[in-house]
């Protein structure tokens, strides 16, 4: 037997006895230790000493082996866990690899294909122009026209085609073409398609999206990979099921109704549907679709499901027009489903409508217009959905409020419903239009059906039932100018007392902010770009002398589109009150906002310009900005912005609410108004929205005031300009936080660079209403106030790493502050300034 010098390691005996080597000497242990000591190892992977100790006194079988025998043994059990969970870890990436080049090199394929088919359409075309211009010199009597080919029918001319037959043997023919135009479009190149700006294909990508380019109608393709561990969710029929029902992944599907279903001789199934979706405003109908969906397997076992509108067929069954729905037309679409190797799916999805864009306004006709919004709404909203379902399965972890990721995800869908269904105010679910109050802004529908109401008896927890026996909407749309959705909904969100009026809903408060309540955490879980809150309403105390209501005041919160390089995102956030006991039946009456960009369909990448304090500012002396700006990108911004507010009450006061609910929401819409102007880059650009404060300097002085002052009092460069950059444009992009203070006596913040709104966690608009005081704790407040005076006399002051807030109440940690007095040009003094060094979230 070989002797080492020293370690340890273990191998087996040709009679399949463990050894261990340890100091230069194998150790055997049977098969009955073996299994010992993995029982052990599965209660306690480390014991301590005097527990290995102990598990030999309590299993004789383990008797004549030495304590540090026990102690390797362990060592190398925990080594080879570990290496057997990364070597598990390394395949399941190698797999993903594996089959996202797969798709790579079918898109790249696809590409070769539809560039060589472009360059065989431009010979052609610059050959046609050549036989043009040589019959236009020679015969000049007769005017020619060369022409694309492509054809822009008028609605009334595309349904000029002869009816189709409906009968099973005419449908059974339509479906045969859907399947062969729907995988023409998926992997072939009926449509030209082009990457969906800001989407980046890769291990950790959602998948492959593009968008369509020239086509009739808009479209949306993408490619992905979707449980890839072995789970009953990889499995082509399970993912197909998952996909075909709608409503529970696409958020905007109010129903699908299956009127038919007819098997094929080729074990295919055809299924005749009748779709609702949602209006996603309120100045445009909803639309409906009559589709025939035809599900079949191909020859390679991949299953296929497609789907496409029936709006022109005799000799079978037919959907009349429902009442206060636009009928769309759904092309050719649908979901390729093909096994991985290893587990898995890959999936391909192709989503392609014609939604009747002639029928909305035409400043709304962008919205029904853009492939980028079908693509984030639509396609991309499947994968999401698969693959959060992947996840639950793989992992169905319980989440800090006690519930699993499915349980919440059906909780955010009960809330984006309830949303829709207030929204669009459909009379089969028993809403009813009151009467205008002569100003037409603010539009009010009632419910009062038995259905509604069941899911409206609130009970509090604490006894008090709620009396109301309708529930009362009111709702409006409009446009805004030069604000992007993100940013503006992210606002909405962190400072609600800005919009919500405490002294007119009974479930707002002027002080709201997310803390702690009786739920363990503010923040469910992220589904799909979507996450789930809690908000805790604060001082509410004296309203109890009026109204019978709870202590506590929650709301349930849904918030999604706050990514602003996410292009065309729909924005929304979405909330309703809720009682401290969280019940999963319990009532959800959900109001709030949903604002969508009308300019998505340029499909260009929106820019990040959240806080582009340096660009929007660079204004010279005549006024003109700087070359490059990325500001002026954005001044053609349009986006829709919808608010809808549910109030519960009891109908002999309907008057009374409806008068009310009119009142508060124009003052909602009032305040959305003022906020959208200070956030509009371009008003900020040009002084016209978000001035600084009365008084103050320009910014470009400022920040050269700010640095002047910091070589006089500290003597070294605050700043290292290189090239032709601004100071202010440096100042703004400083690691640093820099944030400058007024000398009242009640310091209020009115100048920071970007570092310093992200440490703050707040806005330009918001960051002059955050004083100095309440940003430290109570032992930096006295730090403060006995060194302030330091910085008057001395000029500067340096403060030891400590804890400061954020705006939102976060603790946040900094190795070290700086802080000096901003004199101007009379050396008088102007402001002062802080500075942040290294600093991060607790």
């Amino acid at each position: 037997m070989a002797v080492s010098s020293g370690g340890s390691r273990d191998s087996r005996d040709s009679g399949g006895q463990k050894m261990i080597m340890d100091n230069g000497k194998y150790v055997r242990y049977t098969p009955e230790q073996v299994e010992a000591l993995e029982r052990l190892y599965h209660e306690c992977p480390k014991p301590s000493s005097m527990r290995r100790q102990q598990l030999i006194r309590e299993c004789p079988i383990l008797s004549n082996i030495e304590p540090k025998q026990i102690k390797v043994w362990f060592q190398n059990r925990r080594c080879r866990e570990k290496q057997r969970k990364e070597a598990s870890r390394l395949q399941a990436v190698n797999r993903k690899l594996t089959a996202m080049n797969k798709l790579l090199m079918e898109e790249n394929d696809r590409l070769q294909k539809q560039v060589s088919q472009l360059v065989y359409e431009n010979t052609f075309f610059r050959q046609q122009t050549q036989n043009a211009a040589t019959l236009a010199t020679t015969d000049t009597s007769c005017e020619s026209v060369v022409t694309s080919g492509q054809h822009h029918l008028t609605p009334q001319q595309q349904h000029q085609h002869p009816p189709r037959d409906a009968s099973p043997a005419g449908l059974l023919s339509i479906a045969e073409e859907t399947l062969t135009e729907f995988l023409s479009k998926a992997t072939g190149t009926a449509v030209e398609w082009v990457q969906m700006p800001g989407m980046k294909p890769g291990p950790d990508s959602i998948g492959i999206v593009a968008i369509s380019h020239g086509c009739t109608g808009v479209a949306a393709r993408a490619c992905g990979l979707v449980g890839l561990d072995p789970t009953r969710v990889s499995r082509p029929a399970v993912v197909a099921e998952i996909l075909k029902d709608r409503p529970s992944w696409y958020r905007d599907c109010r129903s699908v109704e299956v009127v038919n279903v007819l098997p094929t001789g080729s074990s295919g199934t055809i299924e005749l549907l009748y779709m609702q979706l949602y209006a996603p405003t309120t100045l445009a109908p909803a639309r409906d679709f009559w589709l025939l969906r035809y599900t079949s397997v191909l020859e390679d076992g991949s299953l296929v499901v497609c789907e496409r509108s029936l709006n022109n067929t005799q000799n079978g069954p037919s959907m009349p027009q429902a009442p206060h729905f636009v009928r769309a037309e759904m092309l050719p679409s649908g979901y390729l489903i093909r096994p991985c190797e290893g587990g898995g799916s890959i999936i391909h999805i192709v989503d392609h409508m014609d939604l009747e864009p002639w029928s909305v306004p035409e400043v709304l006709r962008p919205l029904y217009e853009s492939s980028t919004l079908i693509a984030q709404k639509t396609t991309m909203a499947a994968l999401r959905h698969l693959r959060q379902i992947s996840q639950e399965v793989s992992q169905p972890s319980v989440t800090g409020w006690g519930r699993r990721p499915a349980a919440l995800r059906a909780l955010s869908q009960r809330l984006s419903r309830g949303f829709n269904e207030a929204l669009n105010g459909f009379t089969d679910e028993g809403w009813s239009m009151l009467e205008s109050d002569g100003i037409d802004d603010v539009t009010v529908h009632v419910n009062s059906s038995p259905s509604k109401m069941m899911g409206v008896q609130l009970s509090y927890v604490n006894g008090f039932p709620s009396m109301s026996n309708a529930v009362l909407c009111a709702k409006a749309s409009m446009l805004l100018q030069d604000v992007p959705p993100a940013i503006l909904l992210r606002f909405l969100r962190e400072h609600r007392s800005e919009w919500a009026d405490s002294s007119i809903d009974a479930y707002s408060a002027a002080a709201v902010k997310a803390g702690p309540c009786s739920l363990p955490v503010p923040r469910a879980g992220n589904f799909g770009g979507q996450f789930l809150e809690v908000i805790k309403l604060e001082n509410m105390a004296h309203y109890r002398e009026d109204m019978i209501m709870p202590s506590d005041i929650f709301l349930l919160q849904l918030c999604s589109g706050v990514d602003e390089n996410a292009v065309g995102n729909c924005a929304e956030l979405v909330f309703a009150p809720i009682d401290a006991s969280f019940s999963d039946d319990a009532p959800i009456i959900p109001s709030g906002f949903r604002i969508i960009p009308l300019d998505s369909g340029k499909d260009t990448p929106s820019p990040n310009r959240t806080l582009d304090l340096a660009s929007a500012l660079e204004v010279g002396p005549t006024g003109n900005k700087a070359s490059g700006d990325s500001s002026t990108q954005c001044g053609s911004t349009k986006s829709v912005i919808t608010i809808a507010f549910q109030f519960a009450f009891e109908m002999h006061l309907q008057e009374n609410v409806a008068s009310m609910a009119r009142q508060y929401v124009r003052g909602i819409i009032a305040s959305v108004q003022r906020v959208a102007l200070a956030l509009s880059p371009s008003r900020f650009g040009s002084n016209a929205g978000l001035r600084p404060p009365p008084g103050s300097p320009e910014a470009h002085t400022l920040a050269r005031w700010i640095c002047q002052s910091y070589r006089c009092y500290l003597g070294a460069e605050l700043l290292k300009c290189e090239g032709n950059e601004s100071i202010l444009k440096t100042l703004w992009h400083h690691s640093d936080a820099v944030l400058c203070c007024s000398l009242k006596a009640l310091p209020v913040f009115t100048f920071a660079n970007q570092a310093g709104l992200d440490m703050l966690e707040t806005t330009l608009v918001a960051l002059q209403d955050i004083t100095l005081e309440k940003i430290f704790d109570d032992s930096g407040r006295k730090t403060l106030c006995s060194e302030f005076p330091q910085i008057m006399q001395q000029g500067f002051m340096c403060l030891q790493s400590g804890i400061c807030l954020s705006s939102m109440g976060r603790p946040i940690s900094y190795e070290r502050a700086v802080a000096w007095k901003v004199l101007n040009e009379e050396e008088n003094a102007h402001c002062i300034c802080f500075m942040f060094i290294n600093w991060s979230f607790v």
